[in-house]
């Protein structure tokens, strides 16, 4: 070939897109199509990572917003190596590695799993804050950088004015985002939807904006060189692409820019799929090939890479030795394990609601686990995360010696942040709202449950005892709503979330330290704003009796041969305790109590343990304050489960209490009914 072997580079990732989606029948050829040139030049001449070792810490990461743009990672990343012929050719295929929108693999070079839009450049933007965080403890030799890449979709996504605002509020200069601005979306050209001033809204937010011809190498060169020695502010590149760039029709003619090449194979289109590989100087024969001159650049860049990743391994290890205390640490902060903690010792004084727990074992957090990062969405002081806040000070631009971040109210933006900040490794990533606005969550939870990610939620609020804020505020649907993910399996064929909901502030010690050991799956503390009466100790130690809650169920009241179990989780629990004392002494009914923390965890243990909790051959009567849905698995066909049904009201806690059923005295009453029926 004459043509200069950048362009070839290009062209090549252009028909391996093509190539991939035709055999699959499958896909969205035209948009990496339009974006090959940006990253071959990022990957080929800026990007720096170790080709020998993928999962080195200080490499370069790319964060991928636009999912369905999958060919375009695949392809670049096959011709440095990390997919041979075969993956890119079962592209979208049972059991192939190279799925319709990329899925978190880091040996591969896919640093997130991408395709709801907008969470995939916000997971960029938290992986920019753990970096920063870590650089303003161990130095800033750890001067990695983190790119972004998003479509007119993401930019649309309303996520992306929470990853914007927070990114340019925070100053994240480390984290680069070339926007695919080719004008056009699936079904429409984007004037049809939008008419607004993408680089003024992004300068309002405090980025550095600068718009390039997307295809023009040089301008591509000068836009990274220029982004990566900015010190102040993140930058947006935003590249002007054409989709389906370098498709053409049977006679040849150019059939480039329409709506048509965005989400289907070419051949299905007005373009000619034979044509369009000829023009782009692929073998119609062998699509999937890498052109021999590309092949030897590529070998080259690969073994420049590698030479450099030494180097700066090097300065590295110098460092290492000049701060061997230090480099300890960040090892150990590295490894993702824990320091020994002493849950037993944080006090808690009595009744306090869950909420109040929780800010006490936060506060013991905060002076013990140096690399964990809190946020709350503008309620701190009513989540109780504050109990951490107390004890640092908020991520700031120019000083990240802090460890908390206030995203403000942004629910979304807050969890995919946290993600980012799993992904990248290094941090503890907390993040708190009250329950019902789990709502707002549920896309980025979702994310972490299929990426396998530790975030912690904490929600607090979390029955209609929210009171007189009203209907609006008042969780009642969303307990069902989390724990079926207790009921779903990961890829790896654990629970994909782990649902915790205490009864006491003996229990909410315990929540903390089974999320804080739970490393591959994401957790969620469902807490309480009332005061709650603690479980009364059956011996001397509610935390050691507590402690059976890493089971996911217990009993916190046993007698020999029960006429009645009582099984409830959170708040529910004292009510049952209350209930079932009025039902011994005044009904002569001998009552176990199961406080079941986790059902998912539970039904994980054997089904010997399950049956000496909750016997089949027992009535088994459940209280929730959510929808009866919640226990209905556990107490059978037979069983009774005594639950809300409908929104709450604005009232007083204790108003509402009385009025659904839920004091020890109206309950009672429940379970004599039902024991009428058994």
């Amino acid at each position: 070939m004459n043509k200069d072997i950048n362009l070839q580079a290009a062209d090549n990732i252009r028909a391996l897109a093509v190539a991939m989606v035709e055999k699959a029948k499958s896909g969205h050829p035209g948009g990496p199509m339009g974006g090959a040139d940006f990253m071959h030049i990022l990957y080929s001449e800026f990007f720096n990572y170790d080709p020998s070792d993928m999962s080195w810490p200080f490499r370069d990461r790319f964060f991928m917003d636009a999912g369905h743009l999958s060919t375009l990672m695949y392809a670049q990343y096959y011709l440095l190596g990390n997919y041979s012929k075969d993956d890119v050719a079962n592209f979208r295929q049972w059991g192939s590695i190279t799925p319709g929108h990329p899925e978190v693999d880091v040996a591969r070079g896919i640093e997130n799993t991408s395709g709801p839009l907008g969470q995939g450049h916000t997971m960029g933007v938290g992986a920019a804050i753990a970096a920063k965080f870590l650089q303003a403890r161990f130095g800033d030799w750890m001067n990695h950088k983190v790119y972004g890449f998003i479509s007119d979709g993401g930019i649309q996504e309303e996520i992306s004015q929470g990853a914007g605002r927070i990114a340019g509020h925070l100053g994240l200069s480390n984290f680069i985002m070339f926007f695919d601005s080719n004008d056009i979306q699936l079904s429409t050209s984007t004037d049809e939807v939008t008419s607004e001033d993408t680089a003024a809204k992004y300068e309002a937010w405090g980025w550095k904006v600068v718009t390039i011809d997307g295809h023009n190498h040089d301008e591509i060169r000068k836009a990274l060189k220029d982004a990566n020695n900015e010190t102040e502010k993140p930058t947006l590149i935003i590249g002007k692409t054409i989709m389906g760039k370098g498709c053409v029709t049977a006679d040849g003619s150019m059939f480039e820019g329409h709506c048509e090449l965005h989400g289907q194979p070419i051949g299905a289109t007005g373009a000619d799929y034979e044509k369009t590989l000829l023009n782009l100087g692929a073998s119609v024969e062998n699509p999937f090939d890498i052109y021999s001159d590309v092949s030897d650049f590529y070998k080259n860049i690969i073994s420049k890479k590698t030479e450099q990743a030494a180097k700066k391994k090097a300065v590295i290890n110098a460092w290492r030795k000049d701060n061997s205390a230090l480099a300890s640490k960040l090892d150990f902060f590295l490894s993702g394990e824990l320091p020994k903690l002493d849950f037993e010792s944080i006090a808690h004084k009595a009744g306090l609601a869950t909420r109040a727990a929780s800010s006490n074992v936060l506060g013991y957090l905060a002076d013990n686990v140096e690399n964990m990062i809190v946020s709350s969405a503008d309620l701190s002081n009513s989540d109780k995360t504050d109990g951490f806040l107390k004890k640092s000070s908020a991520l700031q631009k120019g000083d990240f010696s802090g460890s908390f971040l206030q995203a403000g109210v942004a629910e979304l933006t807050m969890s995919c942040i946290a993600n980012g900040i799993a992904l990248h490794g290094g941090c503890i990533p907390v993040v708190a709202t009250f329950f019902v606005f789990s709502d707002y969550m549920k896309p980025a939870i979702r994310l972490s449950g299929i990426q396998e990610l530790g975030v912690k939620y904490v929600w607090t609020h979390d029955a209609f005892r929210v009171g007189e804020d009203g209907p609006t505020h008042q969780p009642v649907e969303q307990e069902a709503q989390i724990r079926l993910l207790e009921k779903l399996k990961n890829h790896s064929g654990k629970n994909s979330f782990l649902a915790l909901r205490p009864a006491d502030s003996a229990e909410t010690s315990v929540a903390w330290k089974m999320a804080l050991e739970n490393t591959d799956t994401p957790s969620g503390l469902i807490l309480s704003r009332q005061g709650i009466k603690d479980v009364p100790a059956q011996g001397e130690s509610r935390y050691e009796e507590a402690l059976a809650a890493e089971k996911g169920g217990y009993l916190v009241k046993e007698v020999e041969n029960p006429d009645i179990v009582l099984i409830a989780n959170g708040s529910e629990v004292s009510t049952l305790v209350a209930a079932s004392e009025i039902l011994e002494k005044e009904n002569g009914l001998k009552v176990n109590i199961a406080s079941v923390i986790s059902e998912g965890l539970f039904r994980l243990q054997s089904k010997d343990y399950q049956n000496s909790v909750i016997p089949k051959n027992k009535p088994l009567f459940g209280l929730t304050a959510g929808l009866p849905v919640n226990l209905e698995a556990l107490v059978g066909d037979n069983g009774k489960v005594f639950g809300l049904e409908h929104f709450g009201y604005s009232a007083p806690a204790t108003v509402l209490d009385d009025k659904f059923g839920f004091t020890g005295e109206k309950v009672s009453k429940e379970v004599l009914e039902y024991l009428k029926t058994v």
